[in-house]
């Protein structure tokens, strides 16, 4: 499925859909009339497509094993929602969410084998995602496949048990697995999305290079519990532009200067954001994303909240929502209608970002500095700056600041430092 000339195709908004009954879990329970009912009310709010969620440990668990029973429930899934005007993405190894892993038995304990680089994982994995893709090939609502859920977050710190990488060898897996993606479903709109970690901390082995450059959209999720809101304060401008900020990031890296950014996860999450502001972040979040060129679409984590009857969630996850867990609209919820009603059958046409920060990250590749664009970074701080006193910056790295080619097919007549911002 094409995705390029954005500047002509209608804006997308949708939703990570989050199953009212059992959460993810219901893939264990599968029940397709209550889907249908989830579905009902998001398409209610006039969204045009979600984002869903297959269990990996449920649907392969062992690595020679993908559960009929399991792909088939999934393909009803997606002709439910089909017959709600309702595209689809899917995104293939879960992987992570939501704080709770889900790996398959055949990676861990007694079989302990790096997810990223053991030969016959990589050739399960492999297969999966190509069952996958192919079963829903000739869905004309399937948009296509995200290999997984912020996978990146197992290669590396924080995660208590790491499958540590190179740079070399996630660049090889990311490739791999994409292969095998349009592999089963050739010419839809296959990617890759990562947690900030791959934009913000050095040393991490998913890098910026590989999220602008690799699959057929960046895919950015905007969190401002990383640090954003506590350092600048919920209704601070860093906060309310964090997804534009990321949106811009990924652009210094693109080779594409018009590549399409997909913001496919951003949420409003508490006490960062309080309950009584969330309509406001939710509003003004969208609409400073809309700021920015070539966005494919916005997608709300997520569809309804998590029922309180599920125990062990951090606090914040259970509150997301755009919908309650008995279906019923949030503040959050209206906005996000009342924005799909203003742009219904509209495209985004900002105006060129003319003037731009350098991103001085270490080389194109291997970013060995990127967090100077972290939230309390030089790059960050001085871009939330400029954006406060009324500019709006784009972002250019500092190895192509002197390339005229480059900041002319950008529209970038000016450049500044962090240091010249003060």
């Amino acid at each position: 499925m094409p995705v390029q000339d954005t500047a002509h195709r209608p804006l997308r908004f949708g939703a990570n859909y989050t199953p009212t009954q059992g959460w993810f879990h219901h893939w264990l329970d599968f029940d397709l009339d209550a889907v249908r009912a989830d579905l009902d009310s998001i398409a209610a709010l006039g969204l045009d497509h979600i984002r869903v969620f297959p269990l990996w440990p449920v649907f392969q668990p062992n690595r020679t094993l993908i559960r009929p029973r399991a792909v088939e429930q999934l393909v009803q899934l997606a002709d439910a929602a089909a017959e709600r005007g309702l595209d689809v993405n899917v995104d293939g190894l879960q992987g992570h969410l939501s704080s709770f892993d889900f790996l398959p038995a055949w990676t861990q304990t007694w079989h302990r084998r790096n997810i990223f680089s053991d030969p016959e994982v990589l050739s399960g994995q492999e297969e999966y995602l190509r069952t996958l893709a192919a079963a829903l090939a000739d869905r004309p609502n399937f948009l296509g496949m995200t290999l997984g859920n912020e996978i990146n977050q197992f290669s590396g710190d924080p995660h208590p048990d790491p499958d540590r990488i190179t740079h070399d060898q996630a660049t090889a897996w990311l490739e791999r697995m994409l292969a095998a993606c349009e592999q089963g479903a050739p010419g839809r709109m296959h990617l890759h999305a990562e947690y900030d970690a791959a934009w913000y901390l050095d040393g991490h082995p998913f890098t910026p290079a590989q999220a602008a450059r690799q699959g057929a959209v960046t895919a950015v999720h905007s969190w401002v519990f990383n640090g954003t809101a506590q350092r600048h304060g919920t209704d601070a401008v860093a906060t309310e532009h964090h997804a534009a900020y990321l949106i811009e990031l990924s652009k210094a890296w693109a080779v594409d200067p018009h590549r399409p950014v997909w913001l496919q996860e951003v949420g409003a999450p508490a006490p960062h954001i309080p309950a009584d502001r969330a309509a406001h972040f939710t509003e003004a979040t969208v609409v400073n994303a809309l700021d920015c060129p070539d966005v494919w679409g916005v997608t709300w984590w997520c569809s309804h909240d998590v029922s309180r009857s599920l125990a062990d969630f951090p606090e914040l996850e259970y509150s997301l929502g755009l919908l309650t867990n008995d279906r019923e609209v949030k503040p959050a919820g209206r906005a996000i209608a009342a924005l799909v009603e203003e742009w219904r059958g509209r495209t985004p046409q900002p105006q060129v970002r003319s003037t731009a920060l350098v991103v001085d990250a270490g080389g194109i590749e291997a970013a060995a500095h990127r967090s100077v664009c972290a939230p309390g970074g030089a790059v960050f701080e001085a871009w939330a700056k400029l954006t406060a006193q009324g500019a709006r910056p784009a972002l250019v790295l500092a190895e192509l600041a002197s390339d005229a080619a480059h900041l002319t097919a950008r529209g970038i007549t000016e450049v500044c430092t962090p240091d010249e911002v003060g």
